[in-house]
């Protein structure tokens, strides 16, 4: 299924300073096919474009004919010159992609810079409905039955009883950083979070930010979200969560919401006297902009028992 595409903000940015203007035509992605790409570039210096060759290339096993395209005559002032090549599209793997499609030229005179890139980023497939849809990691576990749980790879789990002693009770609502959010309506031991991987999520609304609540696991739970919009543009914000435990709760920037007693082990309950925390953390959203979608960070060590949106 073909959506939306976006042109990366940095790229864009880029090829406006260098005033060479490169753009790459929307792509058909309803493989196994071959599909043909305009890539188009501009003049907008005041001096001619001399000795163009245009190269095209897409994800890493994509088949691109040819690599590299000259143009012959260069390019007059205000001017532009088009260029196809042509794409071996496969077919769809199953889940959600982003694939990046990179189109640079390279040239003598006009800007007098000597290159301009542009990356174009399609999405194909269908994203998750909802946050619940990508649960893959048994959080907690009741104190009666705790081998489910492996919240932290090493079989460990937060206890519901002590959650619930702080408020955190299946279904329960939480306000965090401006939004309300709500705790995992599911039975202890069964898949209540989503240890990151870049599960790409449908979200709809609008708002200042995109509120997380989780917790991390390791020292170095930090990663990027990339939000798309209803328009087909994207942001992206880096936030992560302190480990669950032993780590300075207001490390990456989080905020802590809540602090239980003690964990589930393998064994059944244990450590009572430490503190296992659940956190809130958030990137900003493009004002006027509504949200399509979120790509959770690619960081196994982020764990996210629910997302919503800020006024």
């Amino acid at each position: 299924m073909l959506l939306p595409a976006t042109v990366l903000a940095g790229a864009a940015r880029a090829a406006d300073a260098a005033q060479t203007e490169v753009t790459v035509s929307p792509l058909d992605l309803d493989g196994p096919a071959v599909t043909t790409v305009t890539v188009t570039v501009r003049n907008t210096s005041p001096q001619r474009v001399r000795d163009l060759r245009v190269s095209f290339s897409g994800p890493v096993g994509w088949v691109v004919e040819p690599e590299l395209r000259t143009v012959k005559g260069g390019i007059a002032p205000n001017a532009s010159a088009t260029v196809t090549f042509e794409l071996l599209v496969p077919a769809p793997s199953s889940g959600f992609q982003l694939l990046n499609f990179t189109a640079t030229a390279c040239y003598e005179g006009g800007d007098g810079l000597a290159s301009a890139t542009v990356t174009r980023t399609e999405r194909r497939g269908e994203p998750l409905p909802t946050l619940a849809a990508a649960y893959n990691n048994v959080g907690i576990t009741d104190e009666s039955n705790t081998t489910p749980g492996d919240f932290d790879g090493g079989g460990n789990s937060f206890s519901a009883q002590k959650l619930a002693d702080v408020g955190l009770v299946p279904g329960a609502s939480v306000t965090a950083l401006g939004a309300d959010l709500t705790w995992p309506d599911v039975t202890p031991g069964a898949r209540d979070n989503v240890s990151s991987g870049g599960q790409a999520i449908s979200l709809r609304g609008s708002g200042s930010r995109l509120v997380f609540l989780g917790s991390g696991v390791g020292n170095n739970a930090v990663g990027s979200a990339r939000v798309f919009y209803s328009d087909g543009t994207s942001s992206s914000g880096s936030f992560g969560f302190p480990n669950w435990s032993f780590q300075n709760v207001t490390d990456h920037g989080a905020t802590q919401i809540a602090a239980s007693n003690g964990r589930n082990r393998q064994d059944g309950y244990g450590n009572a006297g430490v503190t296992y925390s659940v956190f809130a953390h958030s990137v900003p959203l493009q004002a006027g902009r509504t949200v399509d979608l979120v790509v959770l960070p690619g960081q196994g060590g982020i764990h996210v028992f629910a997302m919503a949106i800020a006024p």
